[in-house]
């Protein structure tokens, strides 16, 4: 039997594909079979919660049987996230048409999303198809000897940098994460032709200010580097040599705590005693919730050491983000491009746009990106639906899904189809413009290396981590897969952001053996040439920085799909993945990037198992 045809992925049926802005007229045909006999097709429009927004009506546009086609346009005034479905009526009943899957599903299923933004949102055209790396300070790369003057104590410093890390608690059962390796700004600065050498546009640096931990979300100080990563000095130096080599640095923003052992809440009276736990007459007082002063207060996830902030309380947005030398002012003059902001979620709407137009103010192209595990076009976060793209907020988030539709894949949880939903699912729910800088992960600071992430999901206690590691025979296999891996993220729509020593065939469970110092001297040559070959494909071809993809194949084992350049549609690649196996044989075309590859006529090439290519045509 002929079904009702709607496809929101397929511009035959609507125009424009994913997002709108306002005013932008939104386009919508639908294919229903003759036999139906349809006498009234509406689209119903929803508000974000669910409230009807308007009816609109189709019309028949033409008859081809054995299919009448329905079109009907519209336009949204203002910015939004908004659900739409279709109500249809034939001479014997009405009923309702909802989303299922790619399809379309009688009185069950979702209702389809629609973003709204507004036209004044755009990012910085660096950061379009850029290439990530991100950077552990401490455990990334040493210079000379650390300033240890005004460090935070009490510190242990590694004496070789081939130590494991601490991961033992202390008597009490506490987790310090206060033993550092030096690593240093100066360290990073000399190795930035080893970053460049990887394609890296974009160097995104973990916490750098004055902090009592290794990982240094405890914020002690703002406006001051921590003195074991050097001065003010050495970090506009890193940034100067970074621009000078192409790359611009953005900063890790964590805005909606600080540390206990800080210059704003003095926990411990190291800096004066004029913060706000010591002094109840302190000027950051107010930045602090205290249930009972002042040994009750308000903590980031109950962690006494890092007291959660007032995002709003005046005082602190003059500080963090509206004063002549803010924070955010400060670290911008001296060479910053941008921030990821930490936990977004927990920073309040009207904060982030704040922010975003204080730092477009002081650097017009700088770039803000927001730490989100989840799809960030409909977000909730606190009972509030989060307005990140529909009111520009954000030019990029972290890309979480991403990763998980690449697992699952090459773990074989699944066979394709649930990776191209859970691509175009935010393909199509993200700004094109943001889905081109979009941080498309493999690993990060708070997930375990992808190496072991694609191969070993053991649960054990962190004595029983720190001595595993994959056998000869699974690393052989996680490598193969790491490939794969890299070869997909760095195909997909975004811009794939490699966290150190993941190029290097680095291994580890989460936190804190997840963060253990780069291997210099130790790297496999193999899997660090393979991802310069990955660089070297995305700086060469405009087609795979573009938002742009069709699947063509996603099952039994097969990916593949097109990626065309926006500017130029001439410019076009094929993109094949073999988890199947068996040996799959696909069109030829020329080569610009290939494994386990075999010719086996002029015109087929034959893909092995774990095979991948990347075809221009």
């Amino acid at each position: 039997m002929l079904r009702i045809l709607f496809n929101s992925r397929n511009p035959v049926y609507k125009e424009p594909f994913g997002t709108v802005t306002v005013g932008q007229v939104c386009s919508l045909r639908m294919k229903i079979p003759c036999y139906c006999q349809a006498r009234n097709v509406v689209c119903l429009l929803l508000r974000e919660d669910g409230q009807p927004l308007r009816e609109v009506s189709f019309s028949l546009e033409e008859t081809a049987p054995p299919y009448e086609s329905w079109t009907c346009s519209f336009r949204l005034e203002e910015p939004g996230l908004y659900f739409y479905y279709f109500r249809i009526t034939t001479p014997n009943e009405t009923f309702s048409l909802l989303r299922h899957g790619e399809d379309t599903n009688m009185e069950s299923g979702d209702r389809w999303q629609l973003s709204c933004t507004t036209p004044a949102a755009s990012v910085p055209d660096w950061a379009k198809g850029a290439v990530i790396y991100q950077v552990f300070p401490d455990r990334f790369a040493k210079s000379g000897e650390c300033d240890l003057t005004g460090k935070l104590t009490p510190y242990t410093v590694h004496k070789k940098w081939s130590e494991e890390v601490h991961w033992q608690p202390t008597d009490s059962g506490e987790v310090l994460n206060n033993d550092f390796f030096g690593g240093n700004f100066k360290g990073i600065t000399e190795k930035l032709p080893y970053i460049a050498s990887l394609g890296v546009t974009i160097l995104y640096l973990n916490p750098i200010s004055k902090a009592f931990s290794s990982h240094r979300y405890d914020t002690g100080d703002y406006k001051t580097p921590d003195p074991m990563l050097g001065t003010n000095a050495d970090f506009v130096e890193l940034c100067r040599e970074a621009r000078r080599l192409g790359i611009h640095v953005i900063l890790d923003g964590v805005f909606s705590h600080t540390g206990s052992n800080s210059l704003y809440f003095d926990k411990y009276g190291a800096f004066g005693g004029h913060g706000a736990f010591t002094d109840p007459d302190s000027p950051y007082r107010k930045w602090y919730q205290f249930r009972h002063y002042p040994d009750a207060y308000n903590c980031w996830w109950n962690f006494d050491t890092l007291p959660c902030i007032n995002k709003m309380e005046p005082s602190y947005l003059e500080y963090l983000i509206d004063g002549q030398d803010s924070v955010v002012a400060h670290w911008l003059r001296l060479g910053a491009d941008g921030f990821r902001l930490d936990v977004v979620d927990e920073l309040p709407d009207e904060f982030v746009l704040r922010l975003k137009k204080r730092i477009r103010q002081i650097k017009p192209d700088a770039l803000l990106m927001g730490e989100v595990w989840e799809d960030a076009s409909n977000k909730i976060a606190y009972g509030r639906r989060r307005r990140y793209f529909v009111d520009g907020e954000l030019d990029s988030v972290m890309n979480y899904p991403f990763r998980k539709a690449i697992i699952d894949f090459l773990r074989q949880r699944d066979d394709g189809k649930g990776f191209k939903e859970a691509v175009m699912t935010i393909v199509e729910n993200y700004p094109p413009e943001v889905m081109a800088c979009c941080m498309n992960l493999l690993g990060t600071h708070d997930t375990p290396r992808i190496l072991t992430a694609l191969m070993d999901d053991f649960e054990g206690s962190r004595a029983e981590k720190s001595v595993r590691h994959l056998s000869p025979g699974q690393l052989l296999v996680a490598k193969e897969r790491l490939r794969m891996a890299s070869f997909l993220q760095f195909t997909l729509p975004g811009a794939p952001a490699v966290y150190y020593g993941d190029e290097a065939g680095m291994e580890g469970y989460a936190d804190p053996f997840n963060r253990r110092t780069y291997p210099w001297g130790r790297e496999d040559p193999d899997l660090l040439a393979h991802y310069r070959r990955l660089g070297q494909l995305r700086r060469d071809n405009p087609a795979l920085q573009s938002s742009v993809i069709e699947f063509f194949t996603a099952a039994d084992g097969h990916l593949g799909f097109l990626r065309t350049s926006q500017e130029n549609l001439s410019q076009r690649v094929e993109v094949y993945v073999n988890r199947s196996g068996d040996p799959w044989e696909i069109p030829a075309g020329q080569l610009l990037l290939g494994h386990a590859l075999e010719t086996v006529a002029p015109g087929a090439l034959v893909l092995m198992p774990n095979g991948f290519c990347a075809l221009e045509v």
